[in-house]
């Protein structure tokens, strides 16, 4: 059972998505949170396995939330929610430690809400696909091959199915190598690099034009 909580400051939206997470037998949500503030407060107190986190909060904006708590809490997952596309959004989500991003209308799906919610509840990363080929695109027009790369060949190989969304399983699956060896591998990976979390190690070799 993953446990979920939700960060949004509109009620209906909040009604909405406790609607959609109430018909899986997964998923339990344990807390709500109307502004950032009381989102920091709440998820410290109780800890949820993942977030639906509104990026657009008052108080303290969702990106700061999220890279407060990612921090404080490396575990916990983070799913970004916003109404907005723009690439300066989805950026900042993800390097402030979110482990995807969706958009809000995708409520109104409820099947592919559920697959975001779950594939970063396993461990894999989640762009919305409404999206994801614009971000793509823009970070290959700002990417700088000429960088070193610190990484081996076959941390380049994790890396790569990590882009991909790809969870600790699926990776091990692809390779022949137990999850735990992709646990290493990924700790590796983000250790070398300077980064937080796998999502960010991602965006950081798509930018150096590492993977395409």
């Amino acid at each position: 059972m993953t446990t979920v909580m939700i960060v949004e400051d509109h009620k209906l939206m909040r009604i909405g998505l406790r609607q959609v997470l109430r018909g899986a037998e997964d998923l339990e949500v344990i807390g709500e949170a109307r502004d950032g503030e009381e989102a920091l407060t709440i998820a410290r107190r109780l800890q949820p396995d993942l977030i639906l986190m509104d990026l657009g909060l008052p108080v303290v904006s969702g990106i700061e939330v999220t890279r407060t708590l990612k921090q404080e809490f490396p575990q916990m997952r983070i799913l970004a929610l916003t109404s907005h596309e723009e690439d300066e959004s989805v950026f900042g989500a993800l390097e402030a430690g979110a482990d995807g991003y969706c958009l809000k209308g995708t409520a109104n799906n409820p099947e592919r809400l559920l697959s975001a919610i779950r594939a970063v509840g396993d461990g894999a990363a989640w762009l919305d696909p409404e999206v994801a080929d614009r971000v793509l695109r823009d970070l290959g027009r700002i990417s700088n091959a000429g960088s070193d790369n610190p990484l081996s060949d076959r941390e380049m190989d994790v890396l790569r199915l990590v882009a991909e969304g790809l969870s600790n399983q699926q990776i091990g699956g692809e390779l022949y190598i137990s999850p735990g060896t992709v646990r290493i591998h990924v700790s590796n990976i983000i250790a070398k690099l300077g980064v937080n979390d796998r999502v960010q190690a991602a965006v950081r070799a798509l930018r150096e034009g590492w993977i395409q």
